[in-house]
């Protein structure tokens, strides 16, 4: 697969840092005083500072939940997402949709986790036991 490039927009750089390449551990890439360019387990992602809030809480049900219809996130492999999921409650951050396993017994059956960034952009970490079922209909 070839990897995506996704722009953003961030209210704080300093937070920004802490938690993209603190937290998440994403090597930093090229910056400037209004962008930082991130290794986003393989993909490059690119916050841009912005003077006010870019966000809207639009949002769709899904398997129960709402999800924000503005995210991006990683499919990962199951242990590392689990790592992850631990790793993010042990660091306090709050869930929009806590981790679980979305479509359980059905084509397409996934784990899922949904929170926001310092800057309020929503991320998903997803994994599947059957990378097979990604594109699954």
């Amino acid at each position: 697969m070839q990897p995506f490039h996704l722009a953003f927009p961030v209210t704080d750089l300093e937070k920004t840092m802490d938690f993209y390449h603190g937290l998440l551990c994403c090597p930093v890439g090229r910056t400037s005083d209004r962008w930082i360019d991130f290794d986003f387990w393989g993909n490059q992602i690119t916050a841009h500072l912005v003077d006010s809030d870019p966000n809207d809480a639009a949002s769709n049900p899904v398997d129960g939940h709402n999800v924000p219809v503005k995210h991006f996130g990683a499919i990962l492999e199951m242990g590392e997402w689990e790592r992850l999921a631990e790793k993010l409650r042990q660091h306090g951050i709050e869930f929009i949709i806590e981790p679980y396993t979305r479509f359980k017994g059905e084509v397409g059956e996934q784990a899922t986790m949904f929170f926001l960034d310092p800057s309020g952009n929503a991320i998903e970490f997803k994994s599947f036991q059957d990378f097979g079922q990604i594109f699954a209909r």
